[in-house]
């Protein structure tokens, strides 16, 4: 199945740490992560928060966005999620 929909999102976990992913389904990937099925990472940090998350129009930009993500220093990533505005999970938008 090809989507043209692929994500690169963020989540904050309860121990305030984030992780980065990538997905074509921020619902369902959200709810496999709270439910222990995602990542390893986040299956002793649950529950975690989607605060951020955006879409991009091919699968390689949006894992390129989530390897760049990674890469950060901590006080980085902060700096990047506070210019790029809170997710509204509702709306899917900011």
């Amino acid at each position: 199945m090809e989507t043209n929909e692929h994500y690169f999102y963020v989540l904050e976990c309860n121990d305030g740490s984030y992780y980065g992913g990538y997905t074509i389904d921020l619902s369902r990937r959200l709810a496999q992560h709270n439910s222990g099925k995602g990542a390893k990472y986040t299956r002793v940090r649950n529950p975690v928060k989607m605060i951020y998350a955006a879409k991009y129009e091919s699968k390689s930009e949006a894992l390129r966005a989530e390897y760049a993500f990674k890469r950060l220093p901590r006080k980085k990533k902060e700096q990047f999620l506070s210019e790029a505005g809170e997710w509204d999970a509702n709306s899917e938008k900011f």
